[in-house]
């Protein structure tokens, strides 16, 4: 079987469409939320910042922090949580929350262990409807299937060494390629038709706009975005006047404030510190006393626009999709279209 990425396919338009406006297309779940989330990376989004990103509709995806204590709990934004600090706070011990289901990250680089599964298990015995929780990386649909299975989680995770950030596949040799990885963890949400099936959170790799639309399309639930949010000028990553060099120093403007706004506006080139969440220097932030060898990337990224700039084009290349789709509905959307493998030739003719 050959696998594929987002280059490999077009999505095709039907063959008659009905929708006559952009208007008649809603492009959100139920709660108002688009199907994006931010990747729960520390020069991404914080506790500062995560209102910027919740309140264009992208879901907050918040970092693990080192130290993490019973009071780590929130049921408007997702937190995220290494397994000992996960077993420690919600296995050992029953912290109090609010009528609201708790909203929990499991966050480990290898989601295929059986420690993370066996867990998942207890922690769904232990609170049912009342936790929310999410799972991962994973990159094999197989995995998927397991937790399709089981029933004990609400989202999971797919995709291993596909982001900006990350260096798995590049030093390790594993992975998945993320279009197919999609297509095939779909295929088994429906062959088993559970209304209840674990989401489908396509993480990392995701590079532009059609890239996104045709994630969703194949049928990922979200999309995770790490990089492409790190580029907006109110993400959390360390702001620069200039990109550092050996040849002298960088002027640090802090995070986002009326000061960067007036930069951005005037065409001030600024730049974005952007890290794995694999990189030593961020195990050293968790508090590990051993580190192991890094599988991310440290780098800076020109700032590009805002978050409001890109939701907003966001928004609008979606509805276009559908629209050429005649799909009015999201979840109509969603694994709902049909789409063609293409040649490297055909992708060269239109790519620019």
């Amino acid at each position: 079987m050959k696998l594929f990425d987002f280059d490999d396919i077009l999505i095709s338009p039907t063959k008659l469409s009905d929708i006559r406006s952009r208007n008649e297309i809603n492009i959100r779940y139920e709660d108002g939320m688009l199907p994006l989330m931010t990747a729960p990376m520390d020069t991404v989004i914080n506790l500062d910042n995560y209102h910027y990103f919740k309140n264009q509709g992208i879901v907050p995806v918040i970092p693990r922090i080192g130290n993490s204590g019973t009071d780590w709990l929130d049921d408007k934004k997702f937190l995220s949580y290494g397994i000992e600090d996960f077993e420690r706070i919600f296995l050992n011990n029953t912290p109090s929350t609010n009528e609201n289901p708790i909203l929990v990250l499991i966050d480990i680089a290898n989601g295929h262990m059986r420690d993370l599964y066996n867990i998942s298990i207890d922690a769904k015995k232990k609170y049912g409807d009342r936790m929310k929780l999410m799972v991962g990386n994973i990159a094999n649909p197989d995995t998927y299937l397991e937790y399709v299975k089981s029933n004990v989680v609400d989202y999971i995770r797919i995709g291993i060494g596909n982001g900006n950030g990350c260096l798995t596949t590049v030093q390790t040799g594993v992975g998945y390629p993320m279009a197919s990885l999609i297509e095939q963890c779909r295929m088994i949400k429906v062959e088993y038709g559970k209304p209840n099936a674990p989401k489908i959170v396509a993480d990392g790799g995701f590079k532009k706009y059609s890239d996104i639309i045709k994630g969703l399309a194949i049928g990922a639930d979200f999309v995770m975005l790490g990089s492409i949010l790190n580029k907006c000028l109110e993400s959390a990553g360390e702001t620069k006047k200039h990109r550092a060099s050996s040849f002298g120093g960088y002027d640090v403007v802090n995070q986002f404030s009326t000061e960067t706004k007036k930069m951005f506006d005037a065409d001030i080139p600024l730049f974005k510190s952007f890290r794995g969440m694999s990189t030593k220097e961020v195990q050293l932030s968790w508090g590990k006393k051993t580190t192991t060898t890094s599988e991310g990337i440290v780098k800076e990224q020109m700032v590009e626009y805002t978050i409001e700039g890109w939701v907003d084009n966001f928004q609008s290349y979606l509805k276009s999709a559908m629209s050429y789709t005649g799909k009015k509905e999201l979840h109509q959307f969603i694994g709902g279209v049909e789409y063609n493998h293409i040649t490297e030739n055909a992708f060269k003719r239109f790519d620019k």
